[in-house]
């Protein structure tokens, strides 16, 4: 599942007219290199949740064909229904089994395909990296493959995790975050981690975003 739903607000103006993911990076729209790493990691079936100006979303990626993968929409009411809300609602499309989730508004070189295993105790398993700059203190504690409470080092949840449909038991319909789920599952002992050193880029403002279209233009 691909996260598209949001509106930007740091990125605008340029958001005011176009969906944050089809901001352009490199010559082509961000989202188009997160379908790209998707086909390569051999995921056939993506879903995207829409909302802000999400006709335009599905407009310019259509079935997903010319990108390798079939794509099912997930519409949602303005204003979006967050993280938590805008997954459970496409649980239908999603199925029964461990699906990826991946945030619409990030830039990585982690291969996909890594993330395709969930043992048995485990309700998701997310990808951290290295804190960045604009968020130093971190957001989840790795220890030995697992994401633990108490004190420690923190690092940076990537936005890309394997998630069970089981994680989301117990939700009603609506507008909800994530986070207080994976608080449950940290508390269960249900949360697997593994961490990412390559690169990984949040693109929350225009200045972020010409900083990776300059870095990523030779590789289009």
């Amino acid at each position: 599942m691909l996260l598209a739903a949001g509106r930007g607000e740091r990125m605008r103006p340029l958001t005011d007219t176009t969906p944050k993911p089809l901001l352009p990076v490199a010559g082509r729209p961000l989202i188009a290199w997160h379908l790209a790493a998707l086909a390569r990691a051999g995921v056939r079936d993506v879903v995207i949740n829409i909302a802000w100006l999400g006709e335009q979303i599905r407009r310019a990626l259509g079935d997903g064909a010319a990108f390798g993968v079939r794509i099912h929409y997930s519409p949602e009411p303005w204003p979006a229904l967050e993280t938590g809300g805008g997954i459970f609602q496409a649980l239908p499309l999603l199925g029964s089994e461990p699906f990826l989730v991946v945030n619409g508004d990030t830039w990585t070189d982690f291969d996909l395909a890594k993330l395709r295993d969930l043992d048995a105790g485990s309700d998701a398993r997310l990808v951290l990296v290295p804190n960045p700059p604009q968020h130093p203190n971190g957001d989840f504690v790795l220890q030995a493959g697992r994401i633990v409470a108490g004190a420690g080092p923190k690092l940076t949840y990537s936005g890309i995790g394997l998630y069970r449909p089981a994680l989301f038991e117990g939700c009603q319909p609506g507008r909800f975050p994530l986070l207080p789920l994976l608080q449950r599952a940290i508390a269960m002992g249900r949360l697997g981690g593994v961490l990412h050193a390559g690169q990984w880029h949040d693109i929350g403002t225009p200045e972020r975003l010409a900083a990776l279209d300059a870095a990523l233009s030779g590789r289009a």
